[in-house]
């Protein structure tokens, strides 16, 4: 279908505002707020590219035996001072110690070291380090080796600084310790330069346990074999526990300091990675979330996400371990899944809107979509109503009924050359009409493919369709050309203009609600008689509206505008309320007379409706078996299951259940027989010639037979002279109403009647 502009100017504006609200998510990742999400997708950064130790460093670990050999602690410098022997004559490249030697101890010990690292000639590194004076203490004091162990030694920085969540995650290049820069382990090792306090991330890729170890009592003991450590770097530090020198590290868990030095060392050997700038990420992760904005199905929408995290992901991985720079990958992932979040959200903004635009039966636009889009100024609109809907809906059904109404669009659109055809109403369908063409031949061509047949299931339907014309901004206006339509018996109507009808109808409805508050609303009753007995047996109550303005205001004007604004309800509560009152006092005086009320179609399905009948009910004294409800022959059709679940409820209070105006419907016997029916009431149009033509009597005689076969009792309405009541009495219908009998009279004026036939028989 395709889109107005202002669709499509929606649609635009809310894919700038993903994206704008994505970049602006993704600026606040920059700022800290992503931290948790980069910390916790560190296990994907380094666990799906695990890979071994190079071996160029080998760590000479001071592990749990050989402190249980020693016994003793700090050890004795004697023991440093054999292994480095050790190590030198094996041909190690370097020997760097993780271990505090700043403090002095046993002169001949560190005789014994400091002879040892002469004897090495430079091959030696110990440790400096810089440490907090004391937890109340900000300053920070520097620890370095005795100076005897300097002239024949490199310094080098050991320091660990942990992120503010305890976890290791990158190493310094160098440090400065008191007032000298001095290079960190692992550079030294590495044979990288940096800047002092510039850090690097460490690869925690690499599986410690691939960083090959030696025991510090095997070398001490000379029980290694020399090409272990031959031109390799050696790393002599603790790992056993109780020597406490561990730390918690990113991915890897605890790990021994030692153990992360020789991982920093590592990672410089391929290179000093770098750390890439977030804002570099936040573009790519934008231009990679732009396609999944203008996904339009669901698959390509997944396909896109999904492509888009995966080629994220591996740029900034391909980065990471081919390029050595390590870009923030948070920020993309939530760029990326806020783009998507939003766009879902949109889409189910739109569905919902969508629905909300859609005429569920047909899958048609419906009127609030034919007002969204009817704005253009100067459009003119046709409305194409169906006549015979209802007549189509028995023969159909609501299938194929649909399928015809689909069938008449589909000739809509290819007449007037515009796909959008909308279903404002259950019988009206509207189009747009094309504003460079005379509207006179638009109409010839709408005629020409309308009255031709629609096929259905392989029938041919015919649509009984006239077509009203206004501007667009005018749809009821056409709707009531389309009626004048139907008046005139033309094709189609122009509308006029003339509103005063609809005008008065809508203020008439505006006074209804204040008209039953104000006494205006009366009940007349219209009597009934037993033509067995001659006697009043029922009576039919009939609404009155006497307006302090327009006087006495016909039943056939206010009461269709009260069904269709949904004010029938009220006003039939308050005739229901009204006959119980009149009833209980006729009761009363000794009158057993039946009191009929009409009930709409619409209120046999109303829950709210059917539940104030039974209150009122239940207040009153006036039992069931005093009251009838009347209905129509169509609102029992159309919806029977419905109606015959209301009506047995009303049946099982004791209220009777007439069908008014029968014969002028589509009942079937069916219907007949399955409704809960007491009476019927034959319609006028049929009874009041019924003693003159002998179609009539032939009907009305043959509708009697029926209902009494059926155990119903039968009323005649419009009995207007002597001839026909007569009539009616020989083929034994059981009672008469109509203006002969009497017209609807006052509550008084029936009181009065009742009390002069009881007169005349006493």
């Amino acid at each position: 279908m395709r889109l107005p502009p202002l669709r499509l100017r929606m649609r635009s504006r809310s894919s700038l505002f993903i994206m704008l609200a994505a970049a602006a998510l993704g600026l606040a990742t920059l700022t800290g707020i992503g931290g948790a999400v980069e910390r916790a997708l560190e296990p994907l950064r380094f666990g799906l590219f695990d890979k071994a130790a190079s071996g160029r460093t080998v760590v000479v670990e001071m592990d749990a035996a050989s402190a249980a050999e020693i016994r003793r602690w700090p050890w004795p410098r004697g023991h440093y001072a054999t292994v480095i022997d050790h190590l030198r004559r094996a041909g190690a490249a370097s020997i760097v110690f993780d271990v505090d030697l700043s403090a002095s101890s046993d002169p001949a010990e560190d005789a014994r070291l400091a002879a040892a690292l002469a004897r090495s000639d430079g091959l030696v590194a110990l440790p400096t380090f810089s440490q907090q004076a004391s937890a109340g203490d900000r300053r920070h004091l520097d620890a370095l080796p005795p100076a005897a162990f300097r002239d024949h030694a490199a310094l080098v920085s050991v320091s660990v600084a942990p992120d503010t969540d305890g976890l290791v995650r990158s190493m310094p290049l160098a440090t400065i310790t008191a007032g000298t820069p001095r290079p960190s382990l692992s550079s030294y090792i590495a044979a990288r330069q940096g800047v002092a306090d510039e850090s690097f991330p460490i690869d925690f890729s690499i599986d410690p346990a691939t960083v090959p170890r030696l025991s510090f009592v095997a070398v001490e003991a000379g029980r290694f074999d020399p090409a272990a450590v031959r031109g390799r770097n050696v790393v002599i530090g603790a790992t056993a526990i109780e020597m406490g020198d561990r730390y918690a590290a990113s991915y890897r868990g605890v790990l021994p300091g030692v153990v992360i030095q020789a991982l920093a060392a590592e990672t410089l050997f391929a290179g000093v990675p770098g750390r890439g700038t977030g804002v570099l990420t936040l573009v790519v992760s934008l231009l990679l979330a732009l396609p999944i904005v203008h996904a339009r199905r669901v698959a390509a929408f997944a396909q896109r996400f999904v492509a888009g995290v995966a080629m994220l992901f591996a740029a900034v991985m391909a980065a990471q371990h081919l390029l050595l720079v390590h870009y923030p990958l948070a920020t993309g992932l939530l760029v990326i899944a806020s783009v998507a979040a939003l766009c879902v959200a949109r889409d189910i903004v739109r569905r919902f809107r969508a629905e909300r635009l859609v005429d569920e039966p047909t899958g048609l636009p419906n009127q609030r979509a034919f007002l969204a889009d009817a704005a253009e100024p100067g459009a003119t609109v046709a409305v194409v109503q169906i006549n015979n809907l209802e007549t189509l809906s028995a023969v159909l059904g609501t299938d194929q009924l649909v399928q015809a109404i689909l069938r008449a669009a589909e000739r809509l659109r290819l007449a007037s050359a515009d796909d959008r055809v909308y279903r404002v109403r259950s019988h009206h369908l509207a189009l747009l009409l094309p504003a460079d063409q005379p509207v006179e031949d638009t109409m010839a061509a709408l005629r020409a493919v309308l009255l031709e047949p629609v096929e259905v299931a392989g029938r041919k339907v015919d649509l009984a369709v006239v077509v009203g014309v206004s501007a667009a901004d005018d749809l009821a206006g056409a709707a009531l050309a389309a009626e004048a339509a139907v008046h005139d018996g033309v094709f189609w109507r122009r509308a006029s203009g003339e509103r005063d009808g609809l005008e008065r109808a809508v203020s008439l409805m505006g006074e209804l609600d204040a008209a039953l508050g104000n006494g205006e609303i009366e009940v007349h009753y219209q009597p009934k008689l037993c033509l067995a007995t001659d006697r009043i047996a029922s009576v039919e109550a009939l609404v009155r509206w006497r307006h302090p303005v327009r006087g006495f205001t016909p039943p056939d004007l206010f009461i269709p505008l009260a069904e269709q604004t949904d004010r029938i309800g009220p006003l039939t509560l308050h005739v229901l309320t009204t006959v119980l009152r009149d009833t209980s006092d006729w009761r009363a005086r000794g009158h057993r007379v039946t009191a009929a009320v009409n009930i709409s179609a619409k209120l046999l399905a109303a829950p709210d409706f059917i539940a104030a009948v039974d209150e009122l009910l239940a207040r009153s004294d006036v039992p069931g078996e005093a009251l009838i409800f009347e209905v129509t022959e169509s609102a029992a059709m159309s919806d029977h299951a419905t109606a015959v679940a209301t009506l047995n409820h009303y049946r099982e209070r004791g209220i009777a259940v007439s069908m008014d105006d029968y014969g002028t419907g589509q009942s079937t016997l069916s219907y007949i027989r399955e409704l809960p029916l007491n009476e019927l009431k034959i319609d006028r149009s049929f009874v009041q010639h019924a003693h003159e033509r002998s179609d009539d009597a032939a009907l009305v005689r043959s509708t009697i037979e029926l209902a009494h076969t059926l155990g119903l009792k039968v009323v005649a309405e419009g009995i207007e002279d002597a001839a026909n009541l007569a009539f009616l009495k020989s083929i034994r219908c059981d009672y008469a109403q109509g203006y002969f009998i009497s017209r609807p009279i006052t509550v008084t004026a029936l009181l009065v009647l009742l009390q002069g036939e009881a007169a005349a028989a006493a």
